[in-house]
């Protein structure tokens, strides 16, 4: 086997860097494409695998800025995870991802997010489930609220251009009331409201809704619609792209308008929130069919610095005793709480990093990962203080694909 040669790419070589990514999910990147995921992605975030001067292995981050408990966290997104066919199975995905999270240390980035393609990977590499989504495949018909009030805000349909000036201002005041959410760049909001043909999967163009109550923008989403007609009747499908609300009375008139569209059998998002007020709003919340999956996953590339981001829920304390084979920076005693950081002090709980991500946002109590064997107590009444220290009104929730 040939010596395989991993570095950050030129930028003569960051094309043909993505391509091998591209190969390796049985895409095709075009040049349109390449164009909006270049902003993101500057070389020196691109980490590519060359077996001689063929670029067989990638991995790349998008830096981000994720809400966290009591604040923000700069987060980098994990995307174009990928090893060509003829390359698999040597290392090289394993030697990328190490490369990248050293790098990502050194960058001061005490956070890590992706989106797994196959999730069975990610967790020796200190990746846990962290904000849990859902899939929502509704009927429309029978759709209603609960005690109705009736419509209380105005909805208009808005061009790309408008929805690019509008949407931004909204989505900023909802993603820092909720832990999980990411920050968009410009760069980012150009991908979001882009929409080349074959994007589309046989569906319509991008719509863009702006939902205002008292005139002010509270609500916005971004849908296509699939047009199908069965036997003279509409069956048409309304997949929505994005749907982002700053408030309960937002959500109840951005999913109005969304559930009132004409000639529509089944409204469909592949990230529902799961903390969403929509689902006890409604009459019937069976109809929305959700099944929960494992959403987005979390690693803790800076324990210590993390933690000390990190607000909690009382004036309490624990020390876990982390390990982390991985990244052996982190490998030891780490304090939650009061004086959050690494310490000397003995441990109260013992747990891999993977499961200490699961519970950093608020999505699973140490109670419940010790229920599933991933928490070990040391002193006794540990799981029941770290879980009032950690619990948050709300599950995360990360509506963003990256």
């Amino acid at each position: 086997m040939t010596d395989i040669d991993y570095r950050i790419p030129s930028e003569d070589e960051l094309r043909a860097t993505l391509e091998a990514g591209s190969v390796a999910f049985g895409e095709e990147l075009r040049d349109d494409d390449f164009e909006l995921f270049r902003r993101e992605l500057p070389a020196d975030r691109v980490f590519g695998a060359y077996d001689g001067e063929r670029a067989v292995g990638i991995t790349a981050s998008i830096a981000f800025e994720m809400t966290i408990p009591g604040g923000v966290a700069s987060c980098a997104g994990i995307t174009w995870v990928g090893v060509m066919p003829t390359h698999r199975r040597r290392g090289v995905l394993t030697e990328l991802i190490r490369r990248q999270l050293e790098d990502l240390h050194e960058r001061g980035e005490p956070l890590a997010a992706l989106w797994a393609s196959e999730p069975v990977i990610y967790g020796r590499f200190g990746y846990g489930i962290s904000a849990p989504a859902a899939f929502m495949d509704a009927e429309r018909t029978g759709f209603s609220f609960r005690d109705d009030p009736g419509p209380t805000g105005t909805a208009r349909l808005v061009s790309a251009e408008e929805a690019r000036e509008v949407f931004p201002p909204v989505f900023e005041r909802a993603r820092l009331l909720r832990s999980g959410m990411l920050s968009r760049s410009g760069a980012r909001w150009d991908t979001r409201v882009a929409d080349p043909e074959h994007w589309r999967d046989g569906a319509s163009p991008k719509y863009f809704v702006l939902i205002e109550l008292d005139g002010s923008p509270e609500a916005f989403a971004m849908y296509r619609i699939k047009e199908k007609w069965e036997r003279g009747m509409p069956r048409s499908e309304l997949t929505i792209v994005d749907a982002i609300a700053t408030s309960p009375d937002a959500t109840r008139e951005l999913w109005r308008f969304l559930f009132g569209v004409d000639l529509i059998a089944r409204v469909s998002l592949w990230n529902f929130d799961p903390g969403t007020p929509l689902f006890l709003m409604v009459r019937d919340a069976r109809r929305l069919q959700l099944r929960l999956s494992d959403g987005i996953w979390l690693r803790l590339v800076d324990v210590g610095e993390a933690l000390r981001r990190r607000s909690y829920a009382d004036g309490g304390s624990v020390v876990f005793d982390v390990s982390d084979s991985f990244c052996p920076w982190n490998e030891g005693r780490h304090r939650a709480g009061a004086d959050a950081g690494r310490t000397d002090d003995a441990a109260d709980l013992r747990l891999a990093v993977a499961d200490l991500g699961s519970a950093y946002l608020g999505a699973f109590s140490f109670e419940r990962l010790a229920a599933s064997g991933r928490v070990e107590e040391l002193t006794e009444g540990a799981l029941a203080r770290a879980s009032a220290l950690f619990r948050t009104p709300l599950p995360p929730y990360c509506p963003e694909p990256f």
